[in-house]
This record gives structure tokens, C-alpha cells and sequence, in this order.
């Protein structure tokens, strides 16, 4: 299949031809020629105008299957991320049973073999994530998983954190830790200040997640390795993680692209879509992280995509199972805080960090690419959702410019 580009925007920091406009022609999976101007070309697909970049990386995702397959499978949630312009998923371990073992990593990998985006579970960092045992690691890595953490449960024992950084070490192992206080979460469903209390909804304290954070870095410190801190949501976690980069720590955080939007004022209606571990924060904190993503202390951003179905979200707001939906709408916002440059970086920056190979746009090489516009502006619909699960967050939201689709392992994904 031949794929012609005309007078496309290249955005990649790798290339010889970053913020360029060039005619891009792909043969077979491959990019043969970038000019200028290529002229009368014969191609299968002619695509003029897009920007277009590195593909791009997503470093939280839950697709349910195996055992979860009515939140969603991995074949749907796949082609969602494709039609949502990532082409490299790391899939979290929430699924039944959990991803603990080489057979759970493999079943993974096979299972999204032939899709044009390529998938790399999370290993569970503990058996069944009960958090008890540490789980078959390094099996799992030689099995295809790129890192190893118990999805939105803390490693509430500290042994067991220093224990973990030590036994990666020899294989660079990276070790995701939730940083969550279950202790001081106590019953809290909603961010700890004037919003939650005027609603009578119990508070989550910042300190729940910041004591784990300053916890975490300290261990590290200590212990060596290599620890990644998804989903900071606070204002001092930014502070806390900015000072270990600063000490030489190898460390990396992320931020969940509603966290980025959001704040808690929008819990007026109780609706529990808005309902998200951790919570969403107040305006202050939400700036905090926007200007983090921005300086470089946060390495990227994730959708934080977690499907659940609708028995799980559609009751009482304190009954509710955390979690949003967002592969869909992760361009749509994060342009709207950033610059194109930056936003691409935020989204191909986990590549680097979790071992995946990156593939700068150059002539004879393989077509990585994701597809997409910043221009223009739109209200997201329950309609536009592609996900099984419909728990989405952004329902009313308004996206700023459009993902096109991608080029990758030798398929073209549009959004026609």
C-alpha cells in the first residue's frame, strides 16, 4: 500500500525535517521519499494538510479484557486508541485475572498481535496486586512488560518498595507507585476543600497522596533503581519530584489529561464521571500541574483510560467505582494548554523511559506516524465516544483541533 502525504507539517525534534512542510510518500510501511514536492505520485491514499508526528504513547490504559470484556476488549479498545492518535499503549494489570504472571503478559501481546498499534502490559508489581508478594518480574519482562505496579493500589508496606527497586535493578526494571494514602483517603471520594464540603461529600486530603510521594523519592534515594509516579495531582507532589530530579533521581511522573482540565467545581450535578482517583483538585493545584507540564517536572501525560461499565458508575455518588474514560479526548485538551512542540513531547516522551524504540522521520524508515490538526474547535458528544464504556468525563467539553489517524505497522487508521 502506498500512502502519499502531500504538504504535511513534520513534528519531531529527532528529525532533520522538525517544523518543516514536505511531501511524505510510504511504501509497503516505509517512508521512501520526503521532499518538498514529489510531483504526480500514484498512491493508494492521498492525505493533504496534516500535522504529523512520532506516534504517540499512551502510559495508563485499562481494556478490562481478559475478565472485564463488558467494560471493554482488547480489539475495541484498541482501534479507539488508533482513532485517538496512539500508536504504543502500555496496558495496566486491571484486568480478572490480574497480569502477574509470563502466561497473563503473553496472553496480552498475542491477543493485540495484529493491530496497527502495538500494546506493552504492565506487569502487576505484587501477586494478584494484593500487595503481599512481590510478582514474577522478571519473568514478565522477558515476556514483553515494560514495568511493573498494582493499578490504583498503593505499595502500603515500604520493605516491600525498597525491596522491589533493589530486585529490578539488574534488568532495569522500572516500578510504577500509586501514590495514594489509604489511611488518610479514609472514605473520601472527592478532593478535601470547600467544593467537597459544600456538597457534603467526604474529602480526600492532598497529604494522602504527598506523603507517598515524599515516601517513594526518599526509598528511591536510598534503595537505587529506577520509579515512576503516575497521575500526580497536587501542587506539592510537583514540588517534592522536581527537588528528586534536581538530586540526580531517576525518576519520572505523569499527569492524567482530565486532572489537567478539570477542577472540582464541576461536581455540582454529583455526576459521577467526574468521580476519579485521585480526586479532581482545586484551581490552585490545577495550575500547579498545568505549568509542570509546560517547565518539564511532569514527563508526560496519560488519558488514564479506565472503562467501566455502567452498574459500576450509574448509582449514589459515594457508591461509585473511580475512573473516566479518555483516549478520545487527550489531544483535544492538552492542546489547548500547551504549544503543538510540547504536546507532541508529552506524548512521545514515555517511548524513551519504558524501552520502546522511537523512529524519527526519515527517509528509509519505518512508518510510525500519527496524523492530526490543531486548527479548529468542537463540543464533545456521547456520540463521538468509540470506547465500549461510555463513563466518559468530557461529555460537553469542548476539543481544540482534530487526530487525523495513524501509520503504523503497516496499517493506515483514519477517522473518515
Amino acid at each position: 500500500m502506498k500512502i502519499l502525504l502531500k504538504s504535511a507539517r513534520i513534528i519531531d525534534k529527532e528529525s532533520e525535517f522538525h517544523n518543516t512542510v514536505k511531501d511524505i510518500l510510504i511504501s509497503d510501511g516505509t517512508i521512501t521519499h520526503i521532499s518538498d514536492q514529489l510531483g504526480e505520485v500514484q498512491a493508494d491514499k492521498v492525505i493533504a494538510d496534516a500535522y504529523v508526528s512520532q506516534g504517540w504513547t499512551d502510559s495508563s490504559v485499562c481494556f478490562g479484557e481478559p475478565g472485564y470484556e463488558e467494560r471493554e476488549t482488547l480489539a475495541n479498545g484498541m482501534l479507539t486508541a488508533e482513532k485517538s492518535g496512539f500508536t504504543h499503549l502500555l496496558i495496566n494489570p486491571l484486568t480478572h485475572p490480574v497480569t502477574d504472571s509470563k502466561a497473563a503478559v503473553t496472553y496480552i501481546k498475542d491477543k493485540t498481535r495484529y493491530c496497527a498499534a502495538t500494546a506493552y502490559p504492565i506487569g502487576a508489581l505484587t501477586v494478584e496486586s494484593k500487595g503481599e508478594y512481590l510478582a514474577e518480574l522478571y519473568d514478565m519482562q522477558s515476556a514483553g512488560a515494560v514495568a511493573f505496579g498494582d493499578y490504583k493500589k498503593p505499595i502500603s508496606n515500604s520493605n516491600l518498595l525498597k525491596i522491589a527497586l533493589q530486585y529490578t535493578q539488574p534488568f532495569d526494571g522500572i516500578v510504577i507507585s500509586f501514590p495514594n494514602d489509604t489511611k488518610i483517603m479514609g472514605k473520601g471520594v472527592v478532593n478535601e476543600h470547600i467544593e467537597g464540603t459544600r456538597l457534603g461529600l467526604k474529602g480526600i486530603p492532598a497529604l494522602a497522596e504527598e506523603l507517598c510521594v515524599a515516601r517513594d523519592l526518599s526509598i528511591l534515594e536510598y534503595a537505587g533503581g529506577r520509579l515512576h509516579i503516575p497521575t500526580i495531582s497536587t501542587a506539592k507532589s510537583v514540588a517534592l519530584i522536581a527537588e528528586a530530579k534536581a538530586k540526580g533521581l531517576d525518576v519520572t511522573c505523569s499527569v492524567a489529561v482530565h486532572h489537567l482540565h478539570f477542577t472540582d467545581e464541576v461536581l455540582d450535578n454529583f455526576d459521577t464521571n467526574y468521580k476519579v482517583l485521585p480526586p479532581l483538585r482545586d484551581t490552585e493545584n490545577v495550575l500547579a500541574l498545568r505549568k509542570a507540564v509546560d517547565n518539564g517536572v511532569i514527563d508526560f501525560v496519560t488519558s488514564d483510560h479506565n472503562p467501566l461499565d455502567i452498574e459500576l458508575k450509574f448509582k449514589e455518588f459515594d457508591l461509585a467505582d473511580f475512573g473516566t474514560i479518555g483516549l478520545e479526548n487527550v489531544w483535544g485538551i492538552l492542546s489547548q494548554y500547551t504549544t503543538v512542540e510540547r504536546a507532541v513531547t508529552l506524548l512521545t516522551a514515555a517511548r524513551k523511559r519504558f524501552g520502546i524504540a522511537t523512529t524519527p522521520i526519515a527517509v528509509n524508515t519505518v512508518a510510525d506516524l500519527t496524523l492530526f490538526t490543531p486548527e479548529g474547535t468542537s463540543v464533545f458528544t456521547k456520540e463521538d465516544i468509540l470506547s465500549a464504556s461510555k463513563n466518559s468525563a468530557f461529555i460537553g467539553a469542548t476539543m481544540k483541533g482534530k487526530v487525523l489517524g495513524v501509520i503504523a505497522n503497516n496499517q493506515l487508521i483514519l477517522n473518515e
